[in-house]
């Protein structure tokens, strides 16, 4: 097939190198020159595992190709997928602007019938909105179809998801744009679902309002963990074994961060509002994650004794490992109050970058610590595992670690010699 690609952030460079891996011709559409000059250059704008190197690859074969010339574009390819952003507006809505201004380019340019997906998360009703602004914009009749096609992909792993989904939804209105679908999604093996737009719509906010809801619902049992002296790992290994819970994202941490979580969320939340439906649990799990980096820093200032004259080294400032997405990452909340308090902050990441005048970061952690209070590990890199521990307690002026995210050995660090803290992890 040949596939048009709009919008080439995370999600439609992913899902564009994708569809080539998969033998389709793609070409992937925007209006960011520096994005198509970089990405026609092989190089990523952004970091994820595996991925610059399949863009290479697909350049080179010539299965796909990118450019600015919209009209050319939508004429030039009978499936088009939308995969452009959808911010959070001020009152937690998602901003469809983006989604409006491709549907209406459908519109003013299609020849001949085409297939339009929507990958882009967005509210209940948008499929709706999008064929209202298609057909709007016509200037000639012309048939088409809008799907809806949900991506899940998950930040530093979005190549393997992509390459293996555990399953694939479909809202579609028509017999004809469902049969195009399975004929684009032929070779996959895993759960097949179809289901009407506004389903499909839904299920994409719901699976991820759930997934945070059990990192807030951990998160405050970790609090309690904290009182009753009981170690939290323990207990989500005991309920996660149950078939029925599972054991992902029942990890103790700071709370979830990143470009989906909080926003969906939010974005799910409004849609009940504007319903006169109260989530009541979602809203309480809201709160717990904004709510779980202030009580980890009063643990920390617990520790420290106050917070005049220290200095903390933070080790990780992406929302998670294997990015360097900090979009509402709970490290830039700890290390703005860090500063308002007066503390010396230096970072470290292996991939992510900061910049302020205030903060001071290094390409080592050994250059990070020196002379800190205390280390505050906010994202869980493998590196951080991995350092030798007995040389970076050299170089403190205090052995004190507060692990964020629950990653180290707590019983190793112990012999060294290390204050240890996590979050509801005692040792």
């Amino acid at each position: 097939m040949k596939i048009l690609v709009i919008g080439t952030g995370y999600v439609g460079t992913t899902t564009a190198l994708v569809f080539a891996e998969n033998g389709h011709k793609v070409t992937g559409l925007d209006m960011d020159t520096k994005k198509i000059e970089s990405l026609t250059a092989g190089n990523l704008h952004f970091y994820e595992t595996g991925l610059e190197e399949l863009l290479r690859k697909h350049l080179q074969n010539e299965m796909v190709q990118f450019t600015t010339n919209v009209e050319k574009a939508i004429q030039e390819n009978d499936m088009i997928y939308i995969c452009v952003g959808t911010p959070q507006n001020e009152d937690g809505s998602a901003n469809l602007t983006y989604i409006e201004q491709v549907a209406k380019n459908v519109g003013k340019f299609m020849k001949g019938y085409k297939l339009v997906v929507t990958k882009s998360t967005v509210p209940v009703g948008t499929a709706e909105k999008v064929t209202n602004w298609i057909r709007g914009s016509q200037t000639s009749p012309h048939e088409f179809d809008v799907v809806s096609n949900p991506e899940f992909l998950r930040e530093g792993s979005a190549l393997y998801d992509a390459l293996n989904p555990d399953r694939i939804v479909v809202g579609a209105s028509t017999e004809r744009a469902f049969q195009k679908m399975r004929e684009l999604f032929g070779n996959v093996t895993c759960s097949y679902v179809e289901t009407a737009p506004k389903a499909a719509e839904l299920i994409k906010y719901a699976a991820n309002a759930f997934l945070a809801l059990k990192i807030s619902y951990i998160n405050e049992l970790a609090r309690l963990c904290d009182e009753l002296n009981i170690n939290v790992t323990e207990i989500a290994t005991g309920i996660g074994l149950d078939k029925r819970i599972g054991t992902s994202f029942l990890r103790a941490s700071l709370g979830y961060g990143g470009s989906c979580f909080p926003k969906d969320v939010n974005a799910l939340l409004d849609t009940a509002n504007q319903n006169s439906v109260s989530l009541s649990i979602l809203e309480s799990a809201v709160n717990v994650n904004k709510t779980q980096p202030f009580y980890v820093l009063e643990k920390m200032k617990e520790m420290l004794g106050g917070w005049e004259g220290k200095k903390v080294a933070v080790l990780g400032l992406s929302f998670k490992a294997g990015t360097d997405d900090m979009r509402e990452s709970p490290s830039l909340i700890i290390i703005d109050y860090l500063i308002k308090k007066g503390v010396n902050v230096s970072v470290h990441d292996p991939v992510a970058t900061f910049y302020t005048e205030y903060v001071s970061q290094h390409e080592t952690v050994e250059k990070t610590v020196i002379d800190a209070d205390a280390i505050l590990i906010c994202t869980d890199w493998p590196e951080y595992e991995l350092l030798d521990w007995m040389s970076i307690k050299e170089v403190l002026r205090n052995p004190m670690i507060f692990d964020g995210r629950n990653m180290l050995n707590a019983e190793k660090l112990k012999r060294l010699g290390f204050l240890y803290q996590g979050i509801g992890y005692f040792y």
